[in-house]
């Protein structure tokens, strides 16, 4: 840069009408230099020569003190004017050598333009996650919420509050995973259960979906992590009829208006009576046989298929909870969602679910936007 064009303070030092002062040259020379640059490299000099703290343009803005200060706000806009012409030119430049790089290497045959486009997939929710909301979706008209708890819990709250005593011969089916000396993951969402009663007074109706953990072999019917949706009713009034009528319910709403329950005796540490509730086979419609004259190959011939177990709360757990069992009476139930999804889409291995195979995936699309 010729440094007269700044020194000494003269009034001549900048002279925004004359074209020839030494601001135009530096203008002309940069803008020539941007439409011939040819690499990354020379555009980085190029750069540094002009607009860089210490080109030319940066010398000239360091140099503006010199000037009296009247001049100076004048001098100053047109050097910022021409930085920014200059700047453009090489945006332009650096736009100009991406595009040669591509072009190259579509020459080079770097992409293979026959190519199919990518399409973009929308996410969708897990045949699991699908399940779980249409239980939940059953229940919700019947005044039920939504409620949950930790996956790593008390004892207390697992176990002891449910009726269930250490040295219970019902945690051996369970095989727990403790963390810690009385904290284990949760066997059930059951503990939701113990959590809502102890914080809120009835009447209740509450869902618990979520994740459970129990030491079980991995084989087509059983993982060590699976789902389940548990549900409570706790009312002054409430009986065996209602809950009978809720499951009823349940089951058209999931599998149809000709689904019908089958309730057998069971046990449960929790309830009293208690029940194992089954589903008319969804595959044969109950017949136990397929049109065919062939045996279900799902109920094996029975025409039922388990689902759930359900029962009255045991007043020993209403005690533990603060209720007063002679005022206070409720109804209990809980659904392995891994189960339902199986029976539903006719599944035979558990594990499906948790390959992410997208292949397998895929298949629940359309149940996902229904």
């Amino acid at each position: 840069m010729d440094r007269s064009v700044l020194r000494g303070g003269s009034r001549a030092a900048i002279n925004m009408a004359d074209e020839s002062s030494g601001l135009a040259a530096i203008r002309r020379d940069a803008l020539a230099r941007a439409e011939t640059i040819a690499s990354d490299q020379e555009l980085a000099i190029v750069r540094a020569e002009f607009v860089g703290k210490k080109g030319k343009l940066g010398l000239a803005l360091r140099a503006l003190g010199k000037l009296p200060k009247d001049e100076r706000p004048a001098a100053g806009q047109r050097i910022h004017a021409i930085k920014g012409v200059v700047e453009e030119a090489l945006e332009r430049a650096a736009t100009r050598l991406k595009g040669d790089r591509r072009e190259k290497k579509l020459a080079d045959g770097a992409f293979d333009v026959t190519l199919p486009g990518r399409r973009q997939e929308y996410g969708y929710p897990h045949p699991l996650r699908l399940v779980e909301r249409d239980i939940i979706a059953a229940f919700l008209p019947l005044g039920f919420s939504v409620a949950s708890g930790p996956l790593v819990e008390h004892d207390w709250y697992n176990f002891e509050a449910l009726n269930i005593p250490k040295h219970h011969p019902a945690r051996d089916m369970q095989d727990t995973f403790f963390v810690g000396p009385s904290s284990v993951l949760r066997t059930h969402t059951s503990n939701v259960q113990i959590r809502t009663m102890t914080r809120r007074e009835p009447p209740l109706r509450i869902l618990a979906p979520g994740m459970v953990f129990r030491h079980d072999e991995v084989d087509p019917t059983h993982s060590p992590v699976f789902h389940q949706v548990e549900g409570l009713w706790v009312d002054e009034l409430v009986t065996f009829a209602n809950l009978k009528w809720v499951l009823e319910r349940f089951a058209v709403s999931l599998f149809g208006a000709a689904a019908r329950l089958r309730f057998r005796p069971s046990f449960f540490p929790f309830t009293e009576p208690s029940a194992e509730v089954d589903v008319s086979c969804v595959a044969c419609a109950g017949a136990g046989e397929t049109a065919a004259g062939e045996v279900c190959r799902l109920c094996r011939g029975s025409g039922w298929l388990e689902i759930l177990g359900a029962g009255m709360v045991d007043p020993a757990v209403l005690a533990k909870v603060g209720y007063d069992p002679e005022r206070f009476q409720g109804f209990a139930f809980g659904a392995g969602v891994e189960r339902i999804a199986m029976l539903r889409w006719g599944i035979d291995d558990i594990r499906l679910f948790y390959d992410n195979d997208l292949r397998f995936l895929r298949q629940f699309r359309a149940a996902a936007f229904r």
